[in-house]
């Protein structure tokens, strides 16, 4: 399917601008995930080659392969139905925030094919936390999905630092019965002083306030704990991911995810001037160091979700090499096609069996 991509889809998709063409590929991805009978058929498809694998159990979830959808492609809980017939073994929504905001300024989004890398300064845009769980509600929820589904939150913009505890815990207690795990986004670099909160004192604030909530609705009739996982920047330094990981055990998170787009310039991107999150091919490297040290440091025990410049099975092969126990992809999608989820689960499989 790749090579049809390549000749027909993606030129087409390449006339629009960048943020168009993603509207396009939601849209279409929702209308798959609506028509019942393709659905079912495109899932058997993508699933040859891998249904007979063991499926990975994580964050007391199951899921039947390592390969996921990022967060920041499916934002409004649109098109995530369809993600099973693409080949995913997850999706994740999002980022949501609490209150429903415009994002940043438009033009917002840079694609750069001959690096297959992009540029975005998105600004969580979405419809706010209460319009998403609505959304939810309507669709099928925990226990009744094909592949796990996630949940990303972020503050709102509106919302000052010192009460980002607050603004993440509203959006906690309205998606916490839809989601089958839920992240805890304090990385994007597109909206102020998000990254602040990966200083260990405010992330101790954060972390304090959603696992009490966690706890507390674990104690009620019909409710449970829900998986929380933290998304961190590529940018830390070791003596900053080393704190952060301190925190996450004292508050025994579920998991990390290595990690979000970086505000690094390498190479080619030196004499870039566009501000915003880089992705894509030039991630790779550094994402994976991350994934790597994270995995050592703790001596493998703390599951690692690996995201970033992941764009062919040697890709998703270094990650989990590294350490990771599942991947996500995003940018690689756009540059290798709708189909791509499939063709890494196949490849992930049979180097597997190869061993």
């Amino acid at each position: 399917m790749g090579k049809y991509y390549d000749r027909f889809f993606r030129p087409l998709l390449f006339r629009h601008d960048s943020e168009r063409a993603h509207e396009i590929g939601v849209s279409a991805m929702a209308t798959l995930g609506a028509i019942a009978p393709l659905r079912r058929a495109l899932e058997y498809w993508s699933a040859r080659g891998v249904t007979r694998a063991k499926p990975i159990e994580v964050f007391g979830l199951s899921f039947p392969n390592a390969i996921g959808l990022a967060a920041g492609f499916d934002k409004n809980a649109r098109a995530w139905p369809a993600a099973a017939a693409l080949g995913f073994g997850h999706v994740e929504i999002g980022t949501v925030t609490a209150l429903a905001q415009p994002g940043n300024p438009r033009p917002r989004v840079f694609r750069y094919p001959e690096r297959e890398a992009v540029i975005n300064r998105m600004g969580f845009n979405n419809d706010g936390s209460e319009a998403v769980a609505r959304r939810l509600a309507s669709q099928p929820g925990p226990g009744r999905r094909r592949i796990p589904l996630g949940v990303n939150l972020g503050k709102s913009k509106a919302t000052d630092i010192e009460r980002a505890a607050e603004d993440y815990l509203l959006s906690f207690q309205r998606l916490a019965d839809h989601a089958d795990y839920l992240v805890l986004n304090v990385s994007s670099p597109n909206t102020p002083n998000l990254r602040q909160l990966q200083d260990e004192s405010r992330l101790r604030e954060l972390l304090r306030a959603i696992t009490h909530a966690n706890r507390a609705r674990a104690s009620q009739p019909g409710k449970q704990r829900v998986p929380v996982l933290l998304k961190i920047a590529p940018d830390l330094s070791w003596v900053q991911i080393d704190a952060v990981l301190g925190v996450i055990a004292a508050y025994e998170l579920d998991g990390v995810i290595a990690t979000n787009t970086t505000l690094e310039r390498p190479g080619f991107f030196a004499t870039v001037n566009q501000p915003g999150g880089l992705s894509g091919a030039p991630l790779r490297r550094r994402s994976t160091e991350i994934v790597g040290y994270i995995a050592r440091a703790t001596d493998g025990r703390l599951p690692i979700i690996g995201v970033g410049g992941i764009l062919d099975s040697q890709g998703a092969a270094e990650k989990l090499d590294a350490g990771a126990t599942l991947v996500q992809i995003y940018t690689g999608m756009i540059y290798r096609g709708p189909f791509l989820a499939a063709e890494l689960a196949r490849g992930v499989i049979h180097r597997q069996r190869r061993r």
